[in-house]
């Protein structure tokens, strides 16, 4: 299960001295070989799964739990901060 909420300031000061990634609009396949967390500062994204799809964007924090495969399709252009653990 993909879980999203609203980052508190703490979780964005943490978050924000971790990597950074980002892309345009697209749609891909993707598989998390390790659990992820991460905070949307721009973008929208919908990652279907399963049968469900879960939508976010700027100012949540995310987590992909290990195991995951899933399709991305970003409807704006994301740049988010990451860490697998």
């Amino acid at each position: 299960m993909i879980v999203v909420k609203k980052a508190s300031e703490a979780e964005v000061k943490k978050m924000k001295s971790n990597p950074v990634w980002g892309c345009g609009v697209s749609e891909f396949d993707w598989h998390y070989d390790d659990k992820e967390t991460c905070l949307l500062t721009e973008g929208e994204v919908t990652v279907s799964y399963e049968g469900e799809s879960v939508s976010f964007g700027a100012g949540d924090l995310v987590v992909f739990p290990k195991g995951l495969s899933c399709v991305w399709k970003v409807s704006k252009p994301v740049k988010k901060h990451y860490f697998f653990e």
